[in-house]
């Protein structure tokens, strides 16, 4: 017998939480905007609790750059618009709700 996932119901196997969350109502918002010494920080908007440190980790590791991640935004070192954006879209985020500012 396998486990249920506690949101859901259904079995982990086939749970489909994870993909609905992404698709709901979630807009997220890529802006660049320059810190301390001019440097330029890629900020990612929008994303809720446990996706945000998944997330963030992730994005780190594919963009090899340093960041972090707390109060629902990301903040990656350098100007990664474009690829943050294509990043999250092969995570699974729907295209349409993501915005590059």
């Amino acid at each position: 017998m396998s486990q249920l996932c506690n949101v859901c119901g259904l079995p982990k196997e086939i749970c489909a939480c994870q993909t609905i969350e992404k698709e709901t109502t979630q807009r997220l918002k890529i802006f660049t905007m320059a810190q301390r010494f001019k440097k330029l920080v890629t900020i990612v908007d929008g994303l809720k609790g446990e996706e945000l440190e998944k997330t963030a980790k992730m994005l780190k590791q594919k963009l090899a750059c340093g960041g972090s991640s707390k109060n629902g935004v990301i903040v990656l070192q350098g100007d990664h618009k474009e690829k943050v954006f294509e990043q999250l879209i092969a995570m699974g985020y729907p295209s349409d709700a993501i915005s590059v500012v």
